[in-house]
């Protein structure tokens, strides 16, 4: 079993989730996607392979590039209400979901609703549903706000790439729930390895680590930070995922 170090950055990094945006409702508005396709198979913009494996169940939503912010919120959890004082005829009052953002909502520059800076969710139907009616045009206003993600088990590496390109993608991730730094580190090699994000929830470094166990470290968009050691067995291969018993 891995162990794992776990710390709180005292001082939040520039890139950290202010106050406001976790504790504050903020108004926007959301459509509504894939009411007959299956919204577990579903990637999207973040990568995830499906939503279901990644641990983020059916209530997913693409966000408009103000909240995506080129990849940044992957991962992350709102908790959305239909505004029924603005729209009381389709909303479903006192109703609320909470969803993972797993995919980019496109602008189309002529007044579009994913169009920058408009704070814009397009939800899976199964979580529009949850607080709406079936709206004329399929649009509502909408109240928002970042809440803590809640997952069952651990944080999840599935290993992609070949021997000099390494990239891992990074799912089931509780807490704040959005990556913004992430190490690796092999048994043979001295210090960590600094990631970068190749795109989406897709973490990369051009080391070669075949043959090591490989411990990860995690920093999210509150601060926090996670340890999680040999994590990967040495025998481990392209296209398997290993998952963690500990969480954020």
């Amino acid at each position: 079993m891995a162990t794992v170090w776990f710390t709180w950055v005292g001082v939040f990094l520039g890139f950290a989730v202010s106050i406001n945006e976790v504790n504050c409702w903020q108004n926007g508005h959301a459509t509504y996607y894939g009411e007959y396709e299956n919204p577990t198979s579903l990637g999207g913009a973040c990568g995830y392979d499906n939503t279901m494996h990644a641990g983020f169940g059916i209530n997913t939503a693409a966000l408009s590039g103000a909240l995506f912010k080129g990849g940044v919120a992957c991962g992350a959890c709102y908790q959305v209400r239909c505004n029924a004082r603005t729209d009381p005829k389709w909303c479903i009052k006192r109703a609320v979901v909470v969803v993972t953002a797993t995919n980019f909502c496109p602008p189309n520059n002529h007044g579009g609703w994913c169009d920058h800076p408009r704070q814009h969710f397009d939800l899976s139907s199964s979580a529009f549903f949850r607080i709406a009616r079936r709206a004329n045009e399929g649009i509502i206003p909408v109240v928002y706000r970042r809440v803590p993600c809640k997952r069952k088990g651990g944080v999840r590496f599935t290993l992609k790439g070949h021997s000099t390109f390494n990239m891992i993608m990074i799912t089931n991730v509780g807490g704040s729930g959005s990556v913004q730094a992430a190490w690796i580190k092999g048994t043979r090699t001295r210090s960590w390895i600094q990631m970068h994000r190749n795109w989406g929830a897709n973490w990369q470094s051009s080391v070669n680590l075949t043959k090591q166990k490989l411990s990860i470290k995690l920093t999210l968009a509150d601060g926090k930070t996670l340890v999680f050691f040999d994590v990967v067995p040495s025998s481990w291969s392209f296209g398997q995922t290993y998952a963690s018993r500990n969480q954020f």
